[in-house]
């Protein structure tokens, strides 16, 4: 530690000196900081969103602590390796000396230090060692992303055992808590109006608060449907639209061939991301773009589809390899276009150049989406946008649309329990599907299942939990008016060119056929196929914005316009219900 004989921080320490070249504080960190301060307790839980600026709130707390003499040593515990890193050369840019190369082996280190920076696992491989630490010296323990005390009893009962002791303790998240029976230590819990034990913050700053006050930034969700095939491991080859509605195991099926990048899913969605990457570039130079895959060979072939998109190499980087920060430091470092990587970014990791994802993993849960989404929020200036690509997948866009919520984490959980949320039991449901496909990745399952044949259309935009944009195809002007919104928008401008978008869509702008040039005529088949097919289209979408079935759709339509079925329908017939259905996106039955 870097203390003298006498115990007391060397002469060398700047203390709150050293802010005057740091970042100034944020309102909610000198809020947060002052309840910190007035509370006096041994254990504070503060809650802001991905991007807010967690690091800074705390490093400013062990300052004070530090200076006043309270404490005389730092120990901070991160879920990974690059965020020890990340940690030490954040508190060494204030006057802290961290050590994130300290081992359980050797136990010791240099007098420089004021402390150490840890990883979960490493506190449970050896808990009385950092136990005896703590009881040496009076310590401040920073337990970053707290929620990873529950995801194993090992890491709960490895951070109780080791920091009991400690004189006083932060915890931080940013994503919402699952909901289980596993108390994580050092939250308090509080009961409910439902009998439910929660967690209690002592601050909380969610992600609507930090959109006001421009600390992050807005999101736009495009989301991508498409048809989709795939043979299962009884030999049936099954076909569905992603986006529609489905079972929960041919939902998850359909997801997983969409995600084959063998198909035409994931070519056309890059395409379309890189599309709209060049657009914030325009405006935001080193804008970058993350594609989170839910494996390295995934990746790896996400990788090779951008390097034939743009004719520059992606960054792949992947948790288990030895690499894996370096890559990640150099591309936050750099002006490059694409980053491809798997679990590495899901929480923590500051690139704050990335402004375009796509979300190319069927990883389900809200803790981690809410992780994922919050590598492209944190803001740098105003009018900076965020936009994020995602498969039409019920539960995946009910997350977008639910990004204001907060949620505690729960104990004594009732699966029979009427006020249980639905979105737990259909995040669940639905994750067991995924994984249940997923197991078959590996090559000795790969005759398991067999995903044949994919394409991609876009479906809608959602933005502050609304959708605007009917469905069009991928490469087509239509698609183009979303992709092509400037970089640099404040929210209500975003909102209003939205609605512009999808009015001059629904209006027919750019859906009309083009006059064909010459004199040749069009087959009266050909025509008719086309208008049922735009017709068709817009009924989907329809059905997608209202939840109302196709054929309930279109029997309104016939009740309205009159004439029979679509398929005895003529042309002059479908044109009128095409011009129907378009004035009720618009809100005029």
């Amino acid at each position: 530690m870097s203390t003298s004989a006498a115990g007391h921080l060397p002469p060398a320490f700047p203390g709150r000196a050293a802010w005057g070249t740091a970042a100034k504080l944020r309102a909610w960190q000198e809020e947060a900081l002052e309840a910190y301060l007035r509370s006096e307790t041994k254990d504070f839980l503060a809650v802001a969103t991905p991007g807010a600026g967690k690091t800074t709130y705390a490093l400013r707390i062990a300052t004070e602590l530090l200076e006043r003499g309270l404490v005389r040593a730092i120990t901070v515990v991160a879920p990974t390796e690059h965020l020890k890193t990340q940690w030490a050369d954040a508190a060494g840019r204030v006057g802290i000396q961290l050590n994130p190369s300290f081992s359980n082996s050797t136990g010791v280190q240099s007098s420089e230090y004021d402390g150490v920076a840890l990883t979960y696992a490493q506190v449970a491989a050896n808990p009385g060692l950092h136990r005896r630490r703590t009881e040496a010296t009076p310590t401040l323990v920073i337990l970053d992303e707290i929620h990873h005390g529950g995801d194993a009893r090992s890491w709960g009962d490895g951070i109780r055992d080791a920091f009991t002791p400690a004189t006083r303790r932060l915890s931080l998240t940013g994503t919402p808590f699952r909901s289980d029976t596993n108390p994580i230590p050092f939250v308090r819990y509080e009961m409910d109006q439902a009998g439910v034990l929660r967690s209690a913050s002592d601050y909380t700053y969610g992600y609507a608060a930090a959109l006001r006050d421009g600390v992050v930034r807005p999101v736009l969700f495009l989301a991508y449907g498409g048809a989709m095939r795939w043979r299962t491991k009884a030999g049936d080859e099954i076909a569905a639209r992603l986006g529609e509605p489905l079972t929960r195991d041919q939902t998850a099926h359909a997801w997983r061939t969409a995600l084959d990048p063998k198909g035409e899913w994931v070519p056309s969605v890059l395409a379309a991301a890189d599309k709209r990457l060049s657009e914030v570039r325009r405006h935001v130079p080193d804008a970058g773009g993350l594609v989170i895959a839910s494996n390295r060979t995934a990746a790896r072939a996400y990788a090779k589809i951008l390097l034939a998109i743009t004719g520059q190499p992606a960054t792949v980087v992947l948790s288990d390899d030895a690499g894996a920060s370096a890559g990640i430091e150099r591309f936050a470092a750099d002006d490059s276009r694409w980053m491809v990587a798997v679990r590495m970014v899901s929480e923590g990791v500051d690139v704050p150049r990335l402004a375009v994802g796509v979300y190319a993993t069927s990883t389900s849960t809200p803790l981690f989406f809410a992780q994922a989404v919050g590598r492209f929020v944190r803001a740098r200036r105003r009018g900076e946008t965020a936009s994020v690509f995602l498969p039409s997948v019920p539960l995946i866009l009910q997350l977008a649309a639910s990004m204001e919520e907060e949620r505690d984490h729960a104990l004594d959980r009732r699966t029979d329990a009427e006020s249980e949320a639905s979105i737990w039991a259909e995040e669940e449901g639905m994750l067991a599907a995924a994984n249940r496909t997923e197991r078959t990745l590996g090559l000795e399952d790969e005759s398991r299942f067999e995903a044949l044949e994919s394409d991609a259309h876009f479906d809608h935009v959602l933005f502050d939990a609304k959708q605007y944009g009917l469905h069009a195809e991928a490469g087509s002007e239509e698609e183009q008016d979303y992709l092509g919104l400037p970089g640099l928008l404040e929210p209500d401008q975003v909102a209003h060119l939205l609605n512009e978008r999808q009015t001059k869509q629904a209006r027919g702008g750019r859906t009309r056929p083009e006059p064909v040039a010459g004199p040749s005529p069009v087959a009266a088949h050909r025509a008719l196929a086309s208008q049922r097919k735009e017709l068709n289209k817009l009924v989907a979408a329809y059905s997608s914005k209202t939840g109302t079935a196709h054929a309930t759709i279109h029997l309104d339509l016939r009740r309205a316009c009159g004439g029979p079925e679509l398929a005895s329908a003529t042309g002059e017939q479908v044109t009128e219900r095409i011009e129907r259905i378009r004035r009720w996106f618009v809100g005029r039955r």
